[in-house]
C-alpha cells in the first residue's frame, strides 16, 4: 500500500531486464522482496546493486500500463509501514487504466479517462495518476480535472505532461469498494 506521495523520480535504465536507478530515493532499508511504485505500478524488488533495482515485470503489466515500456524518468515511492502518515490516499498501486492527458492550462491538467472508469471520478475525491496522489477538480463524461501545484510540478514526472501524453489512472479505493457494496445490494437487498 502506498500513499501516492512521490519520494524521488528514478530513471527506467533497461526494460528487459527491468532495471531502475533509484534517484535520491532512499535505499538503506530497501530489500529483495519490498514493493516499490514504479510511475503508479507495485512493483516488487527483484535485487539491488547499488543504487539500481531490479523488478519482474509481466507482459500483461506493460499491456495496461503507460511509461514501462522504455527508459525515462519514473516517479518512485516506498510502500507504507505501520504508523506512516498517509499525506495522500491509500493507493494500493494496480493500475485501473491508462489516461490521455488533453489539455494543459496554467497548472489545471484536463485528463481523459477510460470510459469504464468514469463512474469513480468524483469532484473532490481522489486519484493517482502516475503514481501521484491528487484530487479531482472538476469532472465531465470521462474528462477530468486536477490542478498541479509548483511543488509537485518539480518534485514528480508531471511537470513533463502535454497534452497526448499516456499516464498510469488509479482511482480511489473507497470508490472501488462503495461501487461493489451497492451493486452487492442491488442483488442480495
Amino acid at each position: 500500500m502506498f500513499a501516492g506521495i512521490v519520494e524521488a523520480v528514478g530513471r527506467i535504465v533497461s526494460v528487459r531486464p527491468f532495471v531502475v536507478d533509484a534517484g535520491r530515493l532512499s535505499l538503506s532499508d530497501v530489500r529483495v522482496g519490498d514493493s516499490i511504485c514504479v510511475q503508479g505500478v507495485c512493483l516488487t524488488v527483484t535485487a539491488k546493486r547499488g543504487r539500481r533495482l531490479s523488478f519482474d515485470v509481466s507482459p500483461e503489466t506493460l499491456s495496461v500500463t503507460a511509461g514501462l515500456d522504455a527508459p525515462g524518468a519514473v516517479n518512485l515511492e516506498k510502500s507504507l509501514a505501520v504508523g506512516d502518515r498517509i499525506g495522500g490516499h491509500f493507493v494500493p498501486g494496480h493500475v485501473d487504466g491508462v489516461g490521455r492527458v488533453v489539455a494543459v492550462t496554467n497548472g489545471a491538467y484536463r485528463i481523459r479517462a477510460p470510459r469504464r472508469l468514469a463512474r469513480f471520478l468524483a469532484r473532490k475525491g481522489s486519484v493517482a495518476v502516475d503514481g501521484v496522489s491528487l484530487t479531482v477538480n472538476r469532472v465531465a463524461g470521462a474528462d477530468f480535472e486536477v490542478f498541479l501545484i509548483p511543488h509537485t510540478l518539480r518534485v514528480t514526472t508531471l511537470g513533463r505532461l502535454r497534452p497526448g501524453a499516456r499516464v498510469n489512472l488509479e482511482v480511489d479505493l473507497i470508490a472501488r469498494y462503495l461501487e461493489r457494496a451497492l451493486k452487492g445490494c442491488k442483488h442480495a437487498c
